[in-house]
């Protein structure tokens, strides 16, 4: 384990904001974790732990210790005739354990195609797409329990997910560190391709619904809305798709009689954010290189070299005015530092 000063977090963080860690090492065995938190407990040190930067935004420069996981690996545990359990290290890269079990025809995560970041911040925010959840295939994880240096597991109920939520969001909030994540994989696949865009391309390119055709779809979707992070700096989603009364939806309804929404329950609704933004008049606006997609309103984008608070403070600006408008508060996916 080695343990750098000063050092750019630049290459980590898919905004592409330009601030240093004071302290910043690299772990690629427990042992190195083990290391490494006993240098910022006695250093008396803040802690920041790193997957693959792609849902952060750094507004200043960190003054403690950036841990970055980089735990590699994954085998199966168990499997019947329906179901194989895998086991995957949280350092590996999402999308590419995505295409790993599509090439193997193991169903569950194809919906969940081009998401960028690691395994182990998945559940975190119970990552999701295109009509699927990352719950829906999670069977536990194991973490690194910073104050006791011990190993817990967490089952599906004990990580208390929801709507881009975890228990790790909140009251374990910077207490554990993810060390790997078990999957519960279909050898026969139960598809899901009820999401309408989904459907349309499916349906125009007259292909037969796969794990293969549907993993093809999303990422055909993703790549036609979504900027490229190397390409233009971004966190994708930066706010979660309000809940809403119904008598509040009913309300809008009114002045908004196109307003798309998606029913989870007779009193409450989900409106998308990227309606609420865009309606408002955000779409493709800028300050500076700090701005709003073009296509995509739900993303905020570093066209070069803004700063991170100057993507925050647009961040609130959009904030303040949908809510002024709509009776909406947007709440932000992004973590924020």
């Amino acid at each position: 384990m080695q343990i750098q000063e000063n050092i750019s977090l630049k290459p980590y963080n898919t905004f592409g904001i330009k601030v240093q860690a004071r302290y910043f090492v690299e772990c690629f065995h427990i042992h190195d974790i083990c290391d490494a938190i006993a240098f910022q407990k006695e250093n008396k040190l803040p802690l920041l732990i790193l997957g693959g930067g792609s849902n952060i935004l750094f507004t200043k420069d960190f003054e403690g210790l950036v841990l970055k996981i980089s735990l590699f690996g994954k085998k199966i545990i168990k499997e019947d005739e329906n179901h194989l359990w895998l086991k995957v290290q949280a350092g590996e890269n999402w999308n590419e354990l995505v295409e790993y079990c599509v090439a193997n025809n193991w169903g569950g995560i194809e919906n969940l195609t081009l998401i960028p970041g690691t395994v182990g911040a998945a559940p975190m925010q119970n990552i999701g797409a295109y009509g699927v959840e990352l719950q829906e295939v999670f069977e536990c994880l194991e973490a690194f329990h910073i104050a006791t240096g011990e190993i817990h597991r967490f089952d599906k109920k004990d990580c208390k997910f929801g709507y881009r939520e975890s228990v790790f969001k909140n009251e374990l909030k910077n207490q554990y560190i993810i060390l790997a994540v078990t999957l519960k994989l279909f050898k026969n696949p139960i598809l899901n391709y009820s999401y309408a865009d989904v459907q349309k391309f499916l349906s125009e390119h007259h292909i037969t619904p796969s794990v293969q055709s549907i993993s093809e779809a999303v990422r055909q979707i993703r790549l036609a809305k979504l900027p490229n992070p190397a390409e233009i700096g971004n966190a994708g989603s930066f706010f979660k798709n309000p809940y809403v009364s119904k008598k509040h939806y009913e309300y809008l309804k009114r002045d908004y009689p196109n307003m798309p929404a998606y029913t989870l329950d007779e009193n409450t609704y989900k409106v998308p954010a990227a309606w609420l933004i865009e309606q408002a008049g955000w779409k493709g606006y800028q300050e500076g290189d700090a701005g709003v997609h073009h296509k995509q309103p739900l993303v905020l984008i570093n066209k070069g070299n803004a700063k991170g608070h100057e993507i925050w403070q647009l961040a609130q600006k959009i904030k303040k005015n949908v809510e002024a408008k709509f009776g909406v508060t947007l709440q932000t996916e992004v973590n924020i530092y």
